[in-house]
């Protein structure tokens, strides 16, 4: 799913608990991280939960390196957050994802006002995780 169509489908609901509802399922939607990533280099520091990113570099066409990601959480709506942040920048080229500024989709989506500040930091700690490793995948091999 697109971030257009989440942002969307956040627009057409008025209630916050169908929204809460609506991230829990895209949350659902998310392949499960195989055991094999759910290691240390792959924790993301800064989250109240346990939260997984893992990482895959392609060489692009224009020879600029596109980022996939996974992601996983033990908690629910937080997994839900992975799924929108996939949906901003997943398949994406580095400067792509360096350039788009995610918190302002959050804020855009009202989940500033309606998360605690704990899953707001958490937010934060894995949109700055996936831009580090967009600026890692630009700096050229030694």
């Amino acid at each position: 799913m697109s971030i257009e169509e989440i942002l969307e489908n956040f627009a057409l609901m008025e209630e916050w608990d169908d929204r809460y509802r609506y991230i829990i399922e895209l949350g659902r939607g998310l392949e499960p991280l195989p055991e094999a990533a759910r290691i240390d280099a792959n924790k993301v520091q800064g989250c109240a939960s346990q939260v997984w990113m893992d990482t895959r570099i392609e060489a692009g066409r224009s020879a600029e390196p596109i980022l996939t990601f996974h992601g996983d959480s033990d908690a629910h709506i937080v997994r839900g957050l992975i799924a929108i942040l996939l949906a901003i920048y997943s398949g994406r080229r580095a400067s792509e994802i360096l350039e788009t500024d995610a918190v302002k989709i959050f804020e855009q989506l009202g989940l500033r006002e309606h998360l605690t500040p704990q899953r707001s930091n958490g937010f934060r700690s894995m949109v700055n995780r996936i831009q580090s490793d967009a600026r890692a995948a630009l700096v050229p091999a030694a």
